[in-house]
């Protein structure tokens, strides 16, 4: 149930925070709340613990008492005596140990002074069922309320506290009735208290507990008389009343040092800070009141030179802050600046000092561990009171953080000439705070909606230490912080023509933001060891929210002040971006970074689907500059993060560039054609296939010989890429001979020497050339291809390409127009195309003749015999007695050719 006071509390903070503050600082009360909300949990929890660690302590000195009391048999050798209890409860072999190296701790004093002659083994005992019972099952608060009450003498603890509110409203009682001289009332009580503390101190050494609490009890009534006079009554001036206040404080630390009591001196600072209010009528000056606090501080600082006792430094804190700033919501003024900030400081000084005085003192086994509570409790505090204060003074809070900020990097280079890695935590700490404060003074000076800013980065810091001292609660805080200041951030944007638009100024603020959330995803991946089950997902989603901010506002600022070069320049910031996360993965090996690297390809692609329909060619507005980076950069990224060979994310990536590489090239290629032959589209369209068609001829050579990215990736490149130009090559050949009418102006048109059929040449013999060349692959993925495809559909295509050949060279020569209707009609081309087609299947049965090739020679007889069918299905009806004279007898003539020197080869023989 800790965990729950640690959420509760903070939330009652924050709701009585929300009733009382004003609307101008509004934000900094509800900080204020809430830490006041958390310190004051912790002190119940901390509280909580020393119980039961002093009951258990207890319980062991009793059961060791007894076991000297009784009889014993002859002891088994220590060695054995140890084993067995080790092997009965092994939990406890390391606290023995620990107790056995550790003779400084806070219980030394109740163990014996000096060792026996033959001590007995001490073994181990488990711990009392009732105890842990009792710390699981209730509340921290309520389980440290319950243990102050029950353990060791109740009836001495809770008389102290009767008596000493009996004697406030005693106090107050003879105010209001008594005739008797409040001087002769006030000594009477006061000497009764001062034989409290003589009583207390002469029965120090028989009865410990019940003279500490005499003790606590007499300082905490000499807290509150001196207070009354001072303060009710004004019998006793400030001159007096403060010098026996700072003597009371310095006694107390006397007494709680001597005695090496913490729980002594909790309860004299307890008592004197709740003088006070016990008796205070709600009259009075503040100024009286912030004096008598700084009394007291001081004799905790005083306490905190000797001894390292965070409880007493925690109560002394929240007391004093949580007071000072219920007087500040309630009867603050600004008039009374002047005499409030002097108070404030100091005690910003006072527990800046604790914070530094804890970590000096520790004991050697605990060298370096620092108290975040007033570490960085202290500052935000401080701050926040600061802030509420001065919250219309907006340079006068950026001077306070660049005080502050000059102030914790001294501390900071003081500690770091000590020698040793002893304070090195602090030292870090501090220097965080210093760059906290010196960042947040810029805002400050700036725009007050830089507040996000510091949000994000005290959340950066919180997960800092979190991860530091290994604590789940700072982390989750400091994630929170980040997320908040994001919301606030985004809000800032506002939608522009095709993007969002970042008010003018507000950028430095993203950056500050962006980089805290990834610097907390950083800090989190490289301790990531001690992360929770789910704290991963915070981690990636801190950095994809800082990567978000970052690529939001540059984008903003790209549009603003680069509006003619908008794609090229976020085109240059996302590879920027991408190297900067591949970067950031190979220090820290950071997932989320990994992704974000390998995301430069499909940006890629989606900027050049952008450029397709909104930008004449890829070079434009900036493209010749923007593009060549990119490039590199993805090669770069492919290089460190494509994995295995052969797996599907290298073949994606690979392929999906050496895409990328052919369409934007050929697409530059075709425009700048286009720009300076202004003569159809002819040129332009035949230049498509030049890139593509010299990529697949070089293929073979590049995945022999180059050995990366080409032959290692050798299955992505020839099976993949290699296919996907292929195809292209197809549908380019098909398209522009459907399409295309062949147009070479201001060249005259002459067949084969004109570009689109050079094109259609050099796509047809790439193609022929990456199959040949895949044929002869001994490769898993060349055993997936059927080998009776590939042929006949080249076959087909250059078919295609021939009669496309013929038809445009009569468009060209004698004008038929290529429309269907008009090609039918046209006795000139349904002539050329009989004698064309036997021509081309005398060819075909001739090869196949010569290479025993029956199945194309069956391929060309059937030609033939379309050829025959056309002839009396078509030309018959249609052509003029001239034409079909032509038609029939130079086919005829052209089959006797063939009968004679192509006869039908012989069936292959098969095995029998």
């Amino acid at each position: 149930m800790q965990p729950v006071m640690r959420v509760f509390l903070p939330i009652v903070g924050i709701a009585i925070a929300a009733g009382f503050g004003s609307p101008a600082s509004r934000a900094f009360d509800l900080i204020i709340g809430a830490a006041v909300g958390f310190l004051i949990a912790d002190l119940g929890v901390v509280r909580t613990r020393l119980d039961d660690l002093f009951k258990e302590l207890e319980r062991l000195k009793k059961e060791f008492r007894r076991r000297q009391a009784a009889p014993t048999a002859p002891a088994p050798p220590r060695e054995a005596t140890l084993e067995a209890a080790a092997i009965e409860y092994p939990e406890y072999r390391a606290a023995h140990s620990e107790m056995q190296a550790q003779p400084d701790r806070p219980w030394e004093e109740i163990e014996p002074s000096a060792p026996e002659a033959n001590p007995p083994p001490r073994v181990p005992f488990p711990p009392a069922a009732a105890a842990a019972h009792s710390s699981d099952k209730e509340p921290a608060l309520v389980a440290a309320i319950r243990n102050f009450f029950t353990g060791g003498n109740t009836l001495v603890r809770v008389g102290v506290i009767v008596l000493f509110f009996g004697v406030a409203f005693l106090l107050r009682y003879m105010a209001e009735h008594s005739h008797i001289p409040i001087e002769v009332r006030l000594t009477g009580v006061a000497l009764a208290s001062v034989a409290l503390i003589i009583f207390g101190w002469r029965l120090r050494k028989t009865r410990e507990g019940y003279a500490l609490a005499l003790q606590g009890g007499g300082v905490g009534i000499l807290y509150l008389i001196i207070f009354a006079a001072l303060r009710l009554y004004s019998i006793l001036p400030a001159t007096i009343a403060f010098p026996l206040l700072a003597l009371i404080a310095i006694l107390s630390a006397i007494l709680a040092v001597l005695q090496n009591s913490m729980s002594f001196a909790l309860l004299a600072v307890s008592g004197g800070f709740l003088a006070p209010v016990l008796a205070s009528t709600g009259q009075g000056s503040h100024v009286v009141l912030f004096s008598y606090y700084a009394v007291l501080n001081a004799g905790i600082v005083a306490i905190a030179w000797f001894k390292a006792w965070r409880p007493l430094n925690v109560a002394g804190f929240v007391f004093t802050f949580a007071i000072g700033t219920a007087w500040g919501v309630l009867q603050y003024r600004p008039e009374d600046f002047a005499t409030t900030e002097p108070f404030l400081i100091l005690f910003f000084v006072f527990y800046l000092g604790i914070a530094i005085l804890f970590t000096l003192r520790q004991p050697t086994k605990t060298i370096g561990y620092i108290d975040g509570t007033l570490i960085f409790g202290t500052p935000i505090l401080a701050f926040s009171l600061q802030s509420a204060m001065l919250h219309d003074h907006l340079m006068s809070l950026a001077y306070s953080a660049i005080v502050l900020s000059a102030l914790y990097l001294t501390i900071a280079y003081l500690l770091k000439r000590r020698q040793g890695d002893s304070h090195r935590l602090l030292f870090e700490s501090f220097m965080a705070l210093s760059v906290a404060f010196l960042t947040l003074a810029v805002p400050l000076a700036l725009d007050a909606r830089w507040n996000a800013a510091t949000w994000a980065l005290e959340g950066t810091a919180l997960i800092w230490v979190g991860c530091r001292q290994n604590r789940l609660l700072p982390r989750l805080f400091g994630a929170l912080l980040n997320i908040a200041a994001a919301c606030v951030a985004l809000s800032e944007f506002k939608m522009g023509d095709d993007y969002l638009v970042l008010p003018l100024g507000n950028y430095l603020g993203i950056l500050v933001q962006s980089g805290a959330a990834i610097f907390s995803a950083r800090t989190l991946q490289v301790n990531r060891e001690h992360l929770k089950e789910l704290e991963p997902l915070v981690r990636d989603a801190l950095y994809w929210g800082g990567l978000a901010l970052w690529i939001l506002g540059s984008v903003s600022e790209l549009h603003r002040y680069a509006p003619d070069y908008g794609m090229a320049a976020t085109l240059l910031l996302v590879t920027f971006t991408t190297l900067g996360s591949s970067e950031i993965h190979r220090r820290t090996q950071l997932g989320a970074a990994r992704v974000a690297a390998l995301l430069q390809l499909p940006v890629m692609l989606g900027f050049a689907v952008y450029a397709g329909f909104n930008l004449p060619h890829p070079f434009a507005h900036g493209g010749w500059w923007g593009w060549p980076p990119a490039f590199a950069a993805v090669y770069f990224l492919m290089f460190r993060h494509e994995g295995e060979a052969r797996a599907s994310l290298a073949k994606a990536l690979n392929s999906g560039a050496a895409w990328l590489v052919c369409v934007l090239l050929s697409w530059e290629f075709a425009w700048q054609v286009k720009a300076h032959i202004a003569a159809g589209d002819t040129w332009p369209t035949a230049v498509w296939v030049v890139i593509p068609a010299l990529l697949l001829w070089h293929l073979p050579k590049l995945v022999t010989r180059v050995r990366w990215p080409f032959a290692r990736n050798r299955e992505g490149y020839l099976f993949v890429a290699g296919v996907g130009v292929a195809l292209y090559l197809a549908g380019w050949s098909l398209f522009t001979n459907v399409t295309s009418a062949g147009g070479t102006a201001p060249l005259p048109y002459v067949p084969l020497l004109n570009p689109l059929d050079l094109g259609q040449i050099l796509a047809l013999l790439a193609l022929l050339r990456y199959w040949r060349f895949l044929r002869a692959v001994d490769s898993p993925g060349s055993a997936r291809i059927d080998n009776r495809v590939p042929l006949p559909v080249l076959a087909t295509l250059a078919f295609i390409w021939l009669n496309a050949l013929l038809l445009r060279s009569l468009h060209q020569w004698f004008g038929v127009a290529l429309d269907f209707e008009n090609l039918m009609a046209s006795t000139l081309v349904q002539t050329c195309l009989s004698l064309f087609w036997t021509v081309l299947a005398l060819i075909t049965m001739l090869m196949a003749a010569r290479k025993r090739e029956r199945v194309v020679w069956l391929v060309g007889a059937g030609l033939l015999v379309v050829v025959i069918a056309k002839l009396f299905l078509i030309d018959l009806s249609r052509i003029g007695s001239v034409e079909r004279i032509i038609s029939f007898v130079g086919v005829g003539l052209l089959m006797l050719v063939v009968g004679y020197f192509s006869p039908l080869p012989p069936a292959r023989e098969t095995p029998t």
